[in-house]
């Protein structure tokens, strides 16, 4: 932990990260994370997670912090459950970015995020089921108002291959990632709006500059956050672009990597 530079703010992705693949959160990574508060540090959990998703991981977690969600659209008051900041996806954008995609992807099809419900169109294929779910004939349908994210699923492709040809037909006019190069998802935000770019702006409300930032991630929607942030950390088994772009690495989501990383920084005595 000598090489780390000073830790001021903790930032740290959720599924596959700090959340284990069966949904739970480890009580060593929960004594970890209270501790780096007690210690004085504010932690920032940063999703892709939309806030409707968001109570389990204050169960979980006890967590009651603010949190970045939906890839950065959305700052969200887990104590409260008020959307303090929104930074969106304009419809005319998304428009543009679904008839471009459509164009190289003719098995596409979509659904949004708002930051109070979901929507999808007809020929979209949910993975999980719902009870508010708004279903319409087209993605047309869907963006008449500005979203949070705009979602691509194909289901003759993956991850990594759709976020190939998106980045070639997108170029700069929207945000695209995914976070996870085994399904079959793009996630679509406002031009400029990442993980990092939300991050940021909490950190600076708190005076602390991306140095002192320590962060935790294993998706392409992670690099963003983990290449701004002074001090990042590529979880083990993470995504090949996050693991060639980020030099240090945690353990595993199942070995407690964030705690243990945690539990050193603590034991360092190295807070300011």
């Amino acid at each position: 932990m000598s090489s780390l530079g000073p830790v001021r703010l903790v930032a740290t992705d959720l599924d596959g990260t700090v959340v284990r693949y069966d949904g739970t959160v480890s009580a060593r990574t929960v004594a970890a994370l209270a501790a780096i508060e007690d210690a004085g540090l504010p932690v920032v959990f940063v999703t892709g997670r939309p806030p409707r998703w968001m109570a389990p991981i204050v169960e979980a977690t006890g967590h009651r912090g603010v949190a970045v969600c939906a890839n950065g659209a959305l700052v969200y008051d887990l104590h409260s459950g008020a959307v303090l900041d929104r930074f969106l996806l304009e419809p005319a954008l998304a428009l543009e970015a679904v008839g471009r995609l459509r164009g190289r992807l003719p098995g596409v099809a979509f659904a949004v995020e708002r930051h109070e419900s979901y929507a999808h169109e007809q020929a979209y294929r949910m993975r999980w089921e719902s009870d508010d779910v708004i279903t319409v004939a087209t993605a047309e349908d869907l963006l008449d108002e500005p979203i949070a994210k705009l979602l691509a699923r194909d289901e003759s492709s993956t991850g990594d291959l759709m976020l190939a040809v998106a980045r070639d037909v997108l170029g700069d006019l929207v945000a695209v990632t995914h976070s996870n190069q085994q399904d079959c998802l793009l996630e679509i935000s406002a031009p400029g709006v990442t993980k990092a770019s939300t991050l940021a702006v909490l950190a600076g409300r708190l005076g602390v500059e991306a140095e002192s930032v320590l962060a935790f991630g294993d998706q392409p929607n992670d690099l963003p956050m983990l290449l701004w942030a002074g001090n990042a950390y590529a979880m083990s088994g993470s995504h090949p672009e996050v693991l060639a772009a980020v030099s240090r690495r945690a353990g595993s989501v199942d070995d407690d990597g964030v705690a243990v990383v945690l539990e050193q920084l603590l034991a360092a005595g190295t807070l300011p």
